[in-house]
């Protein structure tokens, strides 16, 4: 898989799963945008990227992905900077982990502009220049959470639910310009953010993979590239789960 010519835009690409993704794409020929909220780690990712592959061309955006208005600034500052967007990967979330009886109604508020909101407005953002190119692929980060459920978990699995009902409802609207969307749905990935989840559903999911072992930032990032790829060319709408054999449908 090759990505000669074209651009990757990341979200939340500082660390872990979006860090990974972005130095695949560098690694297989594109330029990358990164944007996140820590500049300081962007720019760690950057110069990865660029060790990665000699004469990559990165876009390093600071901003917030639960403001509307910065999102559409990242987007179009990427479009004036490369003069298009092939590639958009939604990735950026956050886990807060609580029983639903004891969960306040501001960490619902927060999982929903992290994890949902700002998918909904990148992917807004990016389908204009998409469509005016009559071609792209948009992917979005889910988690296997929101296909099966996990005790503490509620509010982070109704966000990781929405983001598969967000791909199926984009997918149906831009297919007709040529533009894919579909979902990756990790499972019990080694970043840090898991390792901060509870140690009853980070056990469950481990005990429940069919490959025993928790898997790793470049097994998503490999699955995000394919879905991007031209080898999945006729694949829309989908979710490709990337869990170690914990859901199987």
């Amino acid at each position: 898989m090759r990505f000669d010519g074209k651009v990757a835009l990341i979200t939340g690409a500082s660390r872990g799963i979006g860090r990974s993704i972005a130095l695949e794409f560098a690694r297989r020929g594109a330029d990358v945008v990164l944007i996140g909220r820590d500049g300081d780690a962007l720019e760690a990712t950057a110069l990865a990227c660029a060790s990665a592959r000699e004469g990559a061309t990165t876009l390093v955006y600071a901003a917030d992905v639960t403001d509307r208005a910065a999102v559409e600034a990242a987007v179009a500052a990427s479009v004036e900077r490369f003069g298009r967007l092939d590639i958009a990967v939604a990735n950026a979330g956050q886990s807060i982990d609580a029983l639903i009886a004891r969960m306040n109604p501001e960490t619902v508020d927060r999982l929903i502009d992290v994890n949902l909101k700002s998918a909904f407005y990148l992917c807004a953002a990016v389908a204009k220049p998409m469509m005016k190119q009559r071609a792209g692929a948009i992917v979005l980060v889910s988690s296997i959470v929101g296909l099966i459920g996990n005790p503490g978990q509620a509010a982070y699995a109704a966000t990781k639910a929405g983001l598969l009902g967000l791909g199926k409802s984009m997918a149906k609207e831009l297919g007709s310009r040529n533009i894919r969307v579909n979902a990756v749905a990790p499972g019990l990935i080694e970043t840090a953010m898991t390792e901060k989840m509870p140690d009853a559903a980070r056990d469950y999911l481990l005990k429940s993979a069919a490959l025993g072992r928790p898997g790793t930032p470049e097994d998503v990032s490999g699955a995000v590239c394919f879905l991007c790829s031209d080898l999945a060319g006729y694949i829309t709408g989908q979710t490709l789960v990337v869990d170690g054999g914990v859901v199987m449908q």
